[in-house]
């Protein structure tokens, strides 16, 4: 894994990329609250190639990158509300989940975090089918079994990261929750922004070093 040198050539364009992002994540949260849509399609296309610019400048990881721009194609498929859409970007979010899993590496964690991790996927899915439209079931079952082993191995790279993986799945189950109709806090996409975008910028603290190594 690649780590960010101080003398990385592209490295004087990380802070302005990073404050960018700061500032389109404030205006697509912003605009969530408000209840302004055209400020949310502004803003959200430019969330994840800056901060995977951010993290390119930085000399991070191709794949940490490669992850943030599978976001990117998942966050531009969900502004739609069509089915296809829908899957698309699951799509797209799962190959970020690939990504991130080779990224991480192989290895134990802690066993407890793995049990909890297990239980709470069994728990969510068995709860969510009964709810869920027929065609979505078995690819929602799919991905949540992929998002929850990358957010168990995030924890690998150390509590931030770790952290990232779980708030990662947070968001995805408030998704999953408003695809199964069940009843949403008041504005909910807003806390599926602030959840994913906390968990995406965390997770790119991946390129702050290896994961530890395990016997």
């Amino acid at each position: 894994m690649t780590t960010a040198g101080a003398g990385y050539p592209r490295a004087r364009y990380a802070a302005p990329l990073l404050l960018a992002f700061g500032l389109a994540a404030a205006v697509d949260l912003g605009s969530l609250l408000a209840g302004w849509r055209a400020g949310h399609l502004v803003a959200k296309p430019l969330l994840m190639p800056l901060l995977a610019g951010h993290v390119s400048a930085r000399g991070g990881p191709r794949l940490l990158v490669a992850a943030l721009l599978c976001g990117w194609g998942g966050d531009v498929f969900l502004l739609s509300d069509a089915d296809p859409a829908f899957l698309l970007g699951m799509g797209c979010f799962a190959a970020g989940h690939v990504c991130y899993l080779v990224l991480f590496g192989r290895g134990r964690t802690h066993p407890g975090l793995g049990a909890g991790y297990g239980i709470a996927l069994v728990a969510t899915v068995a709860a969510l089918w009964p709810d869920l439209p027929a065609g979505l079931r078995i690819p929602v079952a799919g991905y949540s079994l992929l998002l929850t082993a990358m957010a168990y191995r995030s924890s690998r790279l150390g509590p931030l990261v770790g952290l990232g993986g779980a708030l990662f799945l947070l968001s995805d189950t408030l998704i999953a929750t408003g695809v199964a109709h069940w009843p949403q806090p008041p504005r909910p996409d807003f806390w599926v922004m602030l959840s994913y975008l906390g968990a995406q910028a965390l997770l790119a603290q991946a390129y702050r070093g290896k994961p530890r190594t395990t016997p």
